[in-house]
């Protein structure tokens, strides 16, 4: 199942999927309250998938990017134990980043007692997750060149991860995440798209790394968005997404085998 897709058809496929990214970042309110579909149904579903996704995926993921830094310094550095940890350091380096300004929102918000939304806290905030958008579709390019099946099931899994961490944003800052957040976020995951057309990255190592740190930004936005109180879930729909997604990442795997 590995694809043969050229460079230009593999930048061509990156815009694709980052366009019908930016539509459902755009859409992602609207989404959350389809009607007959109560959003903990949307919410709980999309949390199986981004869960089974980190699993299957992300982890092995970060373990073949550790192996491929190591091939690629062995002639530099000699290998060690604390070598071996470089690529999950910087994977504990975005999670502690991420909800580091997770709990600067929610203290903030407390102070404020939900009146005020600081404007610096929430440019804060949002930049972060345009960085985010933006490292999703700047590797999407060679995703595709490595995996068609594997990147497009990426896409999907981020995708509905985004309706919920629409979720969260609006919940900090329901007065400036719907006038300019969403248009933002969007705008960042062309840019991210962009450039990678004009500056596609060469490094395994560089590739490695930038993995890495969104790999954990992910892990610590689907933990946190994606296993909400009971009262806002379904675990029946959360089994259902995580089985689905499992589902399919088993077969891409079988198939490419």
């Amino acid at each position: 199942m590995d694809g043969d897709l050229t460079t230009a058809g593999s930048v061509v496929g990156a815009l694709v999927i980052s366009l019908l990214l930016a539509a459902l970042h755009v859409a992602a309110s609207r989404i959350r309250r389809l009607p007959l579909v109560p959003e903990r149904v949307t919410g709980s579903f999309a949390g199986g998938l981004a869960v089974a996704y980190v699993f299957l995926h992300l982890l092995p993921e970060l373990a073949e990017g550790n192996e491929a830094i190591g091939e690629a310094l062995s002639d530099v550095l000699e290998p060690t134990p604390l070598l071996d940890l470089g690529i999950f350091l910087v994977a504990l380096a975005g999670f502690a980043a991420f909800y580091g300004l997770e709990r600067l929102a929610r203290t903030r918000a407390a102070t404020g007692q939900g009146a005020r939304e600081p404007a610096g806290v929430y440019w804060l905030h949002l930049g972060s997750f345009m960085v985010y958008n933006a490292l999703i579709t700047y590797t999407m390019a060679l995703r595709l060149r490595t995996g068609v099946a594997f990147a497009v099931l990426f896409a999907l899994a981020m995708g509905l991860h985004f309706v919920l961490t629409d979720r969260s944003l609006e919940e900090h800052y329901p007065r400036r995440f719907p006038r300019s957040g969403r248009a933002l976020l969007a705008a960042a995951l062309l840019l991210g798209w962009g450039l990678d057309a004009l500056f596609a990255p060469t490094s395994t190592v560089v590739v490695a790394l930038l993995t890495a740190l969104l790999g954990g930004s992910i892990l610590l936005n689907v933990f946190k968005e994606e296993l909400p109180s009971t009262g806002r879930s379904s675990y029946g729909w959360f089994l259902t997404g995580l089985g689905f997604y499992a589902a399919l990442l088993s077969a891409v795997t079988a198939l490419g085998e």
